[in-house]
């Protein structure tokens, strides 16, 4: 079972990226975070609407690409 709230470093981990990655999109307000006394943590809900704010199809990474276009 998936804990409600996940510390920062479960938070990185089950999103592939490092901690320090996870406190700055906290202070840039891009990842939301419910915060207990001194503590931090995220819900987990608040990852599956980071990730479902950030995914790309292939057509929109492809004209976001510095590559040449295909003939």
């Amino acid at each position: 079972m998936t804990s409600l709230l996940l510390r920062p470093t479960e938070a990185a981990e089950q999103l592939g990226i490092g901690r320090t990655k996870i406190y700055e999109l906290m202070s840039a307000g891009a990842l939301a975070y419910v915060k207990i006394g001194v503590l931090r943590r995220i819900p987990y809900a608040a990852l599956e609407k980071f990730v479902a704010e950030h995914e790309t199809t292939t057509e929109s990474a492809s004209h976001d690409s510095d590559a040449p276009a295909a003939l």
